[in-house]
């Protein structure tokens, strides 16, 4: 299955899948907005969007699959109709993890994989090492079948690479400025755009069809939304140094960390600029079923590559 996956990832350009919407109240406290696809009596797939999008973020793919799996797409905490809790602590990882497996459960899905791409790919892993059969809450062990990452990089190596690789950290410099509280006014005055347009230069219009830009412009005019993307940046446990600062190695950095077991397929774009090919070197001795799929010539937003 992983190859056939890690094909239709890259490759696929599907006739768009109607999508069921869902509002779901989960056992976190939330309400949030899933939307699913397919028929639930086939096996589950969770998938999770990244920064700044939506469950719009996995169209093609669910236009793949929809016809053999169960397709699952929220707007994760702080997007969109979900809600937004403005607390910076309410975007914890495990707070994020917990809404994952809270939405298996509403939908009444015991087994699933995980999907994820960006920020969803950071809580695919968590979700993934939480839910193999041996993970690090019992409550969940054994529920995550399958995972399938693309350019989202594993946390120990990430957090490594933030110390030892100037690249790596430069390319992460713009986390510093999204989590720096003096540019709240900017983005209360001029939305999450302005903030963008301010840290990473982003606009590029002919890189996505334009109702699908016209839609995250409009998402991001949402200042609750905006702030509640922004506290995935500021809740992170993730120590991203100052480019002149002499850093050393966090604790759960320095030492051991627990392998990931279960089959998982890495899908990386070798040309990501914030997330450079060095992200995945080494990554079989912390994922030993893992299968790595190099796509090149692409950025960072592989999946609609």
């Amino acid at each position: 299955m992983a190859m056939q996956i890690s094909y239709r990832l890259q490759k696929v350009k599907t006739r768009m899948t109607e999508l069921s919407h869902r509002r779901l109240s989960l056992s976190t406290g939330i309400e949030m907005d899933a939307y699913t696809a397919g028929d639930p009596s086939n096996p589950a797939i969770i998938f999770l969007h990244g920064f700044p999008e939506s469950h719009r973020t996995w169209r093609h793919q669910i236009g793949a699959f929809s016809d053999r799996f169960y397709c699952i797409a929220p707007d994760q905490r702080g997007y969109r109709g979900t809600s937004k809790p403005q607390d910076v602590d309410a975007y914890s990882a495990d707070k994020l993890t917990a809404d994952i497996f809270a939405l298996a459960d509403a939908l009444e899905v015991q087994n699933f994989i995980i999907a994820g791409h960006d920020w969803g790919g950071a809580i695919a892993w968590s979700v993934a090492l939480n839910g193999q059969a041996d993970g690090f809450n019992p409550a969940w062990a054994g529920r995550v079948t399958r995972a399938i990452i693309a350019n989202a990089p594993h946390p120990y190596l990430f957090q490594r690479l933030m110390i030892t690789d100037m690249t790596q950290r430069a390319a992460s410099q713009y986390i510093r400025a999204f989590r720096d509280p003096a540019n709240d006014a900017l983005v209360r005055e001029k939305g999450l755009t302005g903030l963008l347009l301010e840290t990473i230069k982003w606009d590029k219009p002919s890189a996505m069809e334009p109702s699908e830009r016209a839609a995250l412009l409009a998402d991001w005019e949402d200042r609750d939304a905006c702030f509640g993307m922004l506290n995935w940046y500021r809740a992170s446990a993730l120590y991203v140094p100052a480019m002149d600062e002499d850093a050393e190695l966090p604790a759960f950095a320095a030492g051991a960390f627990p392998q990931l077991t279960i089959p998982t397929l890495v899908v990386w774009a070798m040309d990501d600029l914030a997330l450079p090919a060095s992200n995945i070197e080494g990554i079989e001795k912390l994922v030993p079923a893992v299968e790595i799929e190099p796509v090149y010539d692409c950025g960072h937003f592989v999946i609609s590559a």
